[in-house]
């Protein structure tokens, strides 16, 4: 591995670790809402629930791109592979055991699309598309986890508490 692709992971862990921290957070906050279609048809009255969100959109987004668009390709060539298109990367990443289902990884990606835009016209699919990113959460965090465990055991990262 050349001295920039250890940087490059580095810079990743760096990242990783700070959206890991910024989404748990906003989640915890957004979940301890009552998220009823009939409270997020009126979300014009709460401008505070709809900047929490589109933070909890936006953050759940970038830490999924960051994961599957940045993070698994690098640390795929780390390993000596040659990535390829998305599909078939995070079916690599399912059989290292580093995301529990590339299926399920692929349908949070179309979540992402709903958090975004589907708010704007119906507070059902809202409440719904929500109710399913809460869902895919605590996967998403755990494939955080387990790919910066990954780097930490084969030396390529600092661990997180900095042992």
């Amino acid at each position: 591995m050349t001295p920039a692709e250890r940087e490059r992971l580095r810079h990743l862990a760096r990242v990783i670790r700070r959206e890991v921290r910024h989404l748990s957070d906003t989640a915890r906050r957004l979940f301890a809402e009552n998220l009823s279609p009939d409270r997020l048809a009126r979300l014009e009255d709460e401008p505070e629930l709809a900047e929490r969100i589109d933070a909890f959109a936006a953050r759940f987004g970038r830490l999924q791109d960051t994961l599957g668009g940045r993070l698994l390709p690098a640390l795929l060539r780390a390993m000596g592979e040659t990535p390829g298109p998305a599909l078939e990367n995070l079916d690599r990443a399912e059989r290292f055991g580093w995301i529990d289902s590339a299926d399920a990884w692929m349908e949070a990606r179309r979540l992402r699309n709903q958090l975004v835009h589907d708010y704007l016209e119906d507070p059902a699919l809202l409440a719904d598309a929500l109710a399913a990113a809460r869902r895919f959460l605590r996967p998403l965090l755990d494939a955080a986890t387990r790919m910066m465990r990954e780097m930490e055991a084969r030396g390529w990262v600092e661990p997180a508490d900095g042992r």
